[in-house]
């Protein structure tokens, strides 16, 4: 994957994010994008050899359009400024966790798990995390993982940090108990965890076995979590 024509044409579009200039450069935008398609090809037929559960995935269920839509927001800048893949056995728009791989000028990352989650399902990861705290601890305190992400509230996703949990709860949630010894995994409004990655991860040939890597570290955790919310989908 060349990652410096990726980068730099996204460093473009956000300069000049107007339809005017897309059109002018469309030739370039569709060469970088059969590039990353490419590399996210690559990495599914990586990561199905770890999780078979994604074989079925193509790189059309886990990529995204480029075309904002800007309806709610109060950016109206047409396109988006990186590109992004997640890969999940359910698709692109369910709960069950997945792996995400993210392309930004300064800001490339590699995530997994669940965002977004629902209060009640949230309620039954947490009574999942309480009844199996030994089991819970023994995966997300695992000097590997927490080598890799760090502890609950430590790293913010929209900054050059790894982290584990997007969002917290300020306390305990309703109907938890304040006191208890590991509420910071309570306080969590979702359960997913990433590496901020240098733009020269994605270079050489070798990249795709690192990312998995990182993604094989994250799994038993995601596996967990995804094991509740199966539940409900």
């Amino acid at each position: 994957m060349d990652t410096k024509r990726i980068i730099q044409f996204l460093k473009d579009v956000a300069a000049n994010n107007n339809r005017e200039w897309f059109a002018a450069h469309k030739d370039e935008y569709l060469a970088v994008r059969a590039d990353f398609e490419l590399a996210v090809g690559m990495l599914i037929g990586r990561l199905t050899k770890m999780d078979p559960s994604i074989a079925h995935i193509t790189v059309k269920d886990a990529t995204y359009r480029f075309y904002r839509d800007t309806r709610f927001s109060p950016d109206k800048s047409p396109y988006k400024r990186h590109l992004g893949a997640y890969v999940c056995a359910h698709g692109k728009k369910a709960l069950h966790g997945g792996y995400y791989m993210h392309l930004e000028p300064d800001h490339c990352l590699l995530a997994v798990g669940s965002y977004w989650l629902p209060t009640n399902i949230l309620t039954s990861c947490r009574n999942e995390i309480m009844a199996n705290i030994d089991q819970w601890r023994k995966i997300v305190e695992k000097k590997s993982f927490l080598q890799t992400f760090g502890k609950p509230g430590k790293g913010v996703w929209d900054e050059h940090e790894r982290g584990f949990g997007i969002s917290h709860l300020s306390s305990a949630p309703k109907g938890f108990p304040k006191d208890y010894e590991f509420l910071n995994y309570l306080k969590m409004k979702d359960y997913c965890c990433w590496e901020v990655v240098p733009e020269t991860f994605f270079e050489g040939d070798d990249w795709v076995d690192r990312a998995v890597e990182i993604f094989r570290i994250a799994k038993p955790m995601m596996d967990f979590v995804n094991a509740v919310i199966d539940d409900y989908e």
